[in-house]
């Protein structure tokens, strides 16, 4: 069963945050090298993201850092990272953030966060990964998240099978704990589990079911 031998860290890089955002960021750099655990990254040296990394790696942590040559400038890439892969994409980076994590902490960030935490769910969704996401609900920021997932499931555009591979929590130490536990355990994922199409949701399996007429194909 595979362990939890390191954890990709999707969180702002932004500079005009409330300084207790630091804080967070800083504690979860710390614990992922506590336990041993290589904090992967989007590379950047600012806002949230620098905060984590610094803190990771001042603990004796290793860091390791992707970023695209644009943002290299941008987010000021930092330098200290144990390895700062330059990529020339947003998919390269993004793709080699879910492929070097065994699971995914979610801490504050802006729309680049956003982005990064429903493409690696939607990823989990069908089946292309089959790691844990959990999700830092830091001074109630991710409320109206959690609230959007839960009325997904309740409206049926979304399986309450999503519920199983998402962890929201408001202290790190638990949420690490759950990402750990998900990665020893982890199964081959199924889509028929957590797509809304699928069987419980009454939806044709066939193709031929699923036909239109004629007329509209």
């Amino acid at each position: 069963m595979p362990a939890l031998r390191s954890v990709t860290l999707y969180c702002s890089s932004s500079r005009s945050l409330d300084p207790h955002f630091a804080v967070a960021a800083r504690l979860a750099g710390e614990l992922l090298a506590r336990r041993g655990i290589t904090m992967v990254y989007g590379g950047g040296g600012l806002g949230l993201m620098g905060e984590a990394a610094r803190a990771c790696k001042a603990a004796g942590g290793r860091v390791e850092g992707i970023i695209t040559r644009k943002f290299l400038d941008l987010e000021q890439g930092w330098l200290g990272c144990d390895e700062l892969v330059v990529v020339e994409t947003m998919r390269e980076r993004k793709r080699l953030l879910v492929e070097r994590g065994d699971g995914f902490l979610v801490l504050p960030g802006g729309m680049g966060t956003f982005e990064e935490f429903f493409e690696t769910l939607v990823g989990r969704q069908i089946g292309d990964h089959a790691k844990p996401i959990a999700v830092l609900d830091d001074h109630g920021y991710y409320l109206p998240l959690q609230s959007l997932i839960e009325h997904s499931i309740r409206e049926k555009f979304a399986r309450e099978a999503l519920r199983e591979v998402l962890h929201f929590g408001t202290e790190l130490e638990p949420l690490v704990d759950w990402l750990a536990h998900e990665a020893a355990n982890a199964t081959v994922a199924d889509p028929d589990r957590f797509l809304p199409m699928g069987p419980n949701n009454g939806a044709p399996r066939s193709r031929e079911a699923a036909r239109l007429p004629e007329n509209q194909e």
